[in-house]
């Protein structure tokens, strides 16, 4: 009888460090950065200057462009690693290193590829043509595309590798039935793989752009904001207002207004896997 009082006892040893890390780490850090950014006025001035504009259409483009054609890559790349020929294993190998290797070494080396004059791709540039290369982070539209590549270029392998193993968990007895009813292989793609991945598919992407919004890396390190800042993203813009002109509630307020943008594919992210979870 004595262990059954002792119960509840056990019970708060055991949860209160779990307890405090969780308190300590997510709902304080939460509600504190809710606490800076809930002054209204810290919006009023964000809308007011143009670069925060600029800044957003940035996040917006690297979101609906760089998502889209990422996931839309990754779901014909995980159609070609597929194939199990040897040769084909061995360049997956070689495909995932962008994603293995850390952001940092991936999109500084990116940076230093397009810097101008001594970049490898003016410098190359130069050595074919006689002239100078493509100033490329000189100009606003080159040096966004450049980091929605480097972008694509990165996270690509690691979606890839999810619909592969997606695909990998189909039946090989749908994919036979559908050859005996003579199926070709774009009939195969249509009415049997896009079909049982189109769930797992949604909720990749819906997933990844909640990540993207957040992206810091690329637009950070692979055009450093160049040029002047005009191809920063919410989380570079947040960052250099709150520790280089030392204003951090407004940078908390810029990264706060991706809300209304996160919290409903957020909701619609918990729906679909609450439906139906990424079971085929």
């Amino acid at each position: 009888m004595g262990w059954i009082g002792a119960d509840p006892i056990y019970a708060t040893v055991f949860l209160a460090p779990y307890a405090a890390v969780f308190a300590g780490f997510v709902v304080y850090p939460l509600v504190f950065g809710l606490w800076m950014g809930s002054d209204p006025a810290l919006y009023a001035r964000l809308f007011s200057d143009p670069r925060y504009v600029t800044t957003l259409a940035n996040t917006l483009i690297l979101v609906l462009v760089g998502v889209n054609v990422k996931m839309a890559l990754a779901f014909l790349l995980s159609g070609f690693f597929f194939d199990r020929r040897w040769w084909k294993q061995a360049l997956l190998a070689v495909f995932l290193l962008p994603w293995a290797l850390p952001a940092l070494t991936v999109f500084l080396s990116m940076h230093y590829m397009l810097v101008t004059e001594w970049g490898l791709l003016d410098s190359l540039w130069r050595s074919v043509t006689g002239e100078d290369g493509p100033l490329f982070l000189v100009s606003q539209p080159i040096a966004m595309t450049c980091n929605v590549l480097a972008y694509i270029w990165k996270f690509l392998p690691f979606w890839t590798l999810v619909l592969l193993g997606a695909r990998m968990a189909i039946p090989r007895e749908i994919y036979e039935a559908a050859a005996i009813d003579g199926a070709s292989s774009a009939q195969c793609l249509r009415y049997v793989t896009a079909p049982l991945l189109a769930n797992v598919y949604l909720i990749c992407t819906l997933l990844s752009v909640v990540w993207t919004f957040g992206d810091f890396p690329t637009a950070y390190f692979v055009s450093s904001g160049a040029p002047a800042r005009l191809t920063d993203v919410l989380a570079t813009y947040g960052f250099h207002m709150a520790y280089d002109f030392g204003y951090p509630r407004l940078g908390v307020a810029a990264m706060l207004s991706a809300l209304p943008f996160v919290v409903p594919l957020v909701w619609l992210l918990m729906r679909r896997v609450r439906r139906g979870g990424v079971q085929l």
